[in-house]
């Protein structure tokens, strides 16, 4: 898969710093307690307009970050995780839209997670970091979009956990969303999908060297973490794609090995895919915002009935977009969003998308996706200056 041909990178971009919430302002949470100082990493790129209109908020998923697009000035040229689709010329063309994404609350990618200091005892909070909601997350963002001057913001866009926010944007804050696009998500997970987050946090809490919690300066969790990415990658993936990238093929070698050892291309994919995230995943973040994304239903909004009466909060037009292949948020969760939106009369599109990369397609380069996107923020835009 190559990246969209049609565009550029944005080149170099920084990782910046928003610090709020000091002390005796600390932000509320929804469960109650309060939480501060809070710093948000973020980035940013292309040119905000002289009336502040065309800015897109990129929200990212469960493991993502505020690096969505562009490379870091140091040797680590690694781009965004959604390189294919911001930049100059690309789906969101960072030539006419100023481009923010932050690292969410609870995270450990340079936001206040479990991993920072807790400044009453000088050491990580761990286990003491108070749960957060998607609505927490979204309130740190509104912070963060308040200290850019950004009343308005063009189009706020995610996948997966970051559809979630795209959601909770549009009925927390409706008045400051003028269009979205949730993609490859839902109104709140299923059983299933519980079930996946509760096994993986089990993964990690089983490890030994968890300790609770506490591990910062010991050794680190990193079985149970490894273990719990994998059973991650699972779902993120759909049969079809299996069977076509892996299949039963042995891995470097010709019989099986008859050891409790890798003899399949699937058991060292899934292994790799383990190992290479204990070096920059921190555990506990992983069980808050796993955590978070489980309490997450919208239907309960503000204490509301139906999704119908929550939707009717929200002033945005919407496009929404499900893939095929998707098994962990299935396009039926995306038409009774669109169902429930039309029945509260907003202005919504919805696509499903032949993909047959399961859950990830989101991520991964594909032309429709990109051109529905440029489509749909572009009409937003030649709207919002009618």
């Amino acid at each position: 898969m190559t990246h969209d041909a049609s565009g550029r990178s944005v080149g170099v971009v920084e990782k910046k710093i928003f610090a709020f919430a000091q002390p005796p302002n600390e932000m509320p949470l929804d469960s109650g307690a309060r939480l501060g100082p809070i710093t948000l990493a973020y980035e940013t790129c292309g040119t905000l307009n002289k009336d502040r209109t065309n800015v897109v908020l990129v929200l990212h998923a469960l493991t993502g970050d505020s690096h969505a697009a562009g490379h870091y000035p140091q040797q680590d040229d690694k781009p965004g995780w959604w390189d294919n689709m911001i930049g100059p010329g690309k789906g969101i063309d960072t030539d006419r839209y100023f481009v923010v994404c932050s690292n969410v609350l609870g995270g450990c990618m340079g936001s206040t997670g479990p991993c920072a200091v807790n400044p009453n005892t000088g050491m990580p909070y761990g286990m003491d970091f108070p749960f957060i909601t998607i609505g927490d997350m979204v309130r740190a963002q509104k912070a963060l979009m308040d200290h850019l001057g950004i009343k308005k913001i063009l189009c706020v866009i995610g996948g997966s956990m970051g559809g979630m926010q795209v959601l909770q944007w549009c009925v927390q804050y409706p008045e400051n969303v003028v269009s979205a696009i949730p993609m490859a998500t839902t109104m709140r997970h299923s059983a299933l999908a519980i079930a996946f987050n509760e096994v993986a946090r089990q993964a990690i809490a089983a490890d030994p060297n968890w300790n609770q919690g506490n591990y910062y300066g010991k050794q680190q969790p990193n079985m149970g973490l490894s273990v719990a990415r994998m059973i991650g990658h699972i779902t993120y993936l759909s049969d079809e794609a299996m069977r076509t990238k892996f299949g039963r093929r042995l891995q470097d070698k010709e019989d099986f090995s008859y050891q409790f050892d890798v003899d399949f291309q699937v058991e060292s994919y899934l292994r790799h895919q383990g190992a290479k995230f204990v070096d920059r995943f921190d555990a506990n973040s992983f069980l808050y915002i796993t955590k978070a994304a489980d309490y997450f239903d919208l239907t309960r909004f503000k204490r509301a009935d139906s999704a119908v009466s929550v939707f009717s909060l929200a002033r945005a037009r919407f496009m929404v977009v499900s893939f095929t292949s998707d098994w962990l948020y299935p396009t039926y969760q995306s038409r009774e969003m669109v169902q429930a939106m039309k029945k509260s009369g907003l202005n919504v599109s919805f696509c499903e998308i032949e993909a047959e990369w399961g859950h990830d397609a989101f991520l991964l380069p594909n032309q429709r996706l990109t051109d529905i996107v440029r489509g749909f923020i572009d009409s937003a835009f030649e709207d919002a200056k009618k």
